[in-house]
């Protein structure tokens, strides 16, 4: 039987992050997905971390993501809630900690200015456009959010809503129930 999770096939989710006007908006569709079936619909795959002021959504193993998201909302902690600082520290550990190498997830994580992916290879990306997606249906979904950025004066919400319907039509390893997290003036 494999023992690598790439083996067995396993395919799920797409997770999208947009900022716009003051308000950043981070996405994540519920399907979990075992080769060609579908084995869960209703995942949780975002979540606010450090006092609700950071959003965090990710793809991957799902032990593997809360181990890092653990890992994150810690080098906020120690770092006073500085997103950059902290996406850096976690990244340096990611890559140079053995046990952490070996985990397998991506993350995207967020506050009203800043969007960030970090992964396993070191990387922390900051794209040039305040919109970023990751997982399987990523493409689709940035593809769309890119679309919708740039050529509508839609809010982040909305924006995120729309091109994770989009993605959800368009790959299979993505499904329509949103898990959505905001943060800006009017957010809880």
């Amino acid at each position: 039987m494999a023992n690598d999770r790439r083996e067995l096939g396993w395919r799920s989710t797409t997770i999208l992050a947009v900022r716009r006007d003051g308000t950043t908006a981070v996405g994540g569709d519920g399907q979990v997905s075992l080769d060609k079936i579908a084995m869960k619909h209703g995942a949780r795959k975002v979540r606010r971390i450090h006092k609700d002021q950071v959003v965090c959504g990710f793809a991957g193993a799902t032990a593997d993501a809360f181990a890092l998201m653990e890992k994150f909302e810690g080098r906020l902690q120690e770092h006073g809630g500085q997103l950059q600082r902290a996406a850096v520290e976690l990244a340096k550990l990611w890559r140079t900690d053995r046990m952490l190498r070996r985990l397998e997830a991506m993350m995207l994580v967020a506050d009203r200015e800043t969007i960030l992916l970090l992964s396993g290879t070191g990387d922390v990306i900051e794209p040039d456009d305040p919109v970023i997606a990751i997982g399987s249906g990523g493409a689709f979904a940035q593809s769309a959010a890119l679309a919708l950025y740039r050529n509508t004066e839609l809010g982040a919400e909305d924006i995120v809503r729309e091109s994770m319907r989009i993605a959800a039509e368009t790959c299979v390893y993505t499904n329509d129930r949103l898990t959505m997290e905001t943060i800006g003036p009017n957010s809880k």
